[in-house]
């Protein structure tokens, strides 16, 4: 199994870059040129198998609204500062078709929606029209709280079927930890069973992509309030999701995530 290239016999990472000082986990923005080639470089030689700009925080709990152009502003410089300096895809997470043409236009390879191409109804069409690779994320509605591994699965259906009609190939998905926040049961609880679960993803036949990298489920379970404390428990959630066949993981720290993954990937070689 490939992705954009990259060859997924063995779990691969991630590597998270924002250029949006308004992202949950500040350690992970670089606004000034020179730390951003730094961060990108370092990360690969780390062992990122790609890197990921993001121009404007996703995450559902914070407000995080910045002008279009701002995020266009943001997306391009990065994604031009860091290109001739490292050889690996690099996706743009956005739910704007616009800023995933101009980050196209600048040199990225990716296109990862947090949407599941259901926000924004022109991201399919840049997608096809450039012919790149789609991360999709589980997004909809929760009508059936009681079973959120069949809620994600519908709900990534739902983006495949989207990305079909468009003739978009090559599709990743993205079970949406973090993002889909019901209620009850409470979300650290929803995103436990999804992780726990994930070889259920299976089913759909596409590289399996997770983020669980400092995020609030984990902050919830262990009680660590800043995402700066929150790497011993993003490991173990880590480690857990490529047990259970997560094919690539999304992170702030690869050099640490890597040796999870390492350790997790050839532990599951004996599994049954």
């Amino acid at each position: 199994m490939k992705f954009a290239g990259v060859d997924l016999s063995e779990p691969k990472i991630m590597g998270v870059i924002n250029v949006s000082p308004e992202s949950f986990y500040k350690g992970s923005v670089r606004n000034d040129g020179e730390r951003l080639i730094e961060t990108a470089v370092r990360m690969v030689e780390e062992g990122a198998a790609f890197i990921d700009i993001g121009a404007k925080s996703t995450a559902p709990y914070l407000e995080t609204q910045i002008p279009l152009e701002e995020e266009i502003k943001r997306a391009v410089w990065a994604v031009k500062t860091i290109r001739d300096h490292v050889d690996v895809p690099i996706s743009i997470d956005t739910t704007s078709a616009r800023v995933a043409e101009e980050a196209l236009k600048a040199g990225a390879d990716v296109i990862n929606d947090v949407t599941g191409l259901k926000g924004d109804p022109k991201m399919a069409e840049v997608a096809a029209e450039y012919s790149v690779p789609v991360i999709v994320c589980a997004h909809g509605q929760v009508k059936d709280f009681s079973d959120p591994v069949h809620t994600v699965i519908d709900f990534l259906q739902e983006s495949l079927v989207i990305a079909g009609k468009h003739g978009i190939e090559e599709v990743a998905v993205d079970p949406a930890v973090g993002f889909l926040r019901p209620e009850w049961p409470p979300w650290y609880e929803w995103d436990s069973k999804v992780l726990a679960n994930l070889n259920m993803l299976k089913i759909l036949g596409r590289p399996i992509l997770i983020g669980v990298s400092r995020k609030s489920f984990i902050g919830a379970i262990t009680g660590r309030k800043d995402p700066a404390e929150r790497l011993p428990g993003s490991l173990a959630a880590t480690a857990i999701a490529v047990f259970n066949g997560a094919n690539i993981i999304r992170t702030h720290d690869v050099k640490e995530t890597l040796d999870a993954v390492r350790v997790a990937s050839f532990m599951g070689r004996f599994s049954p």
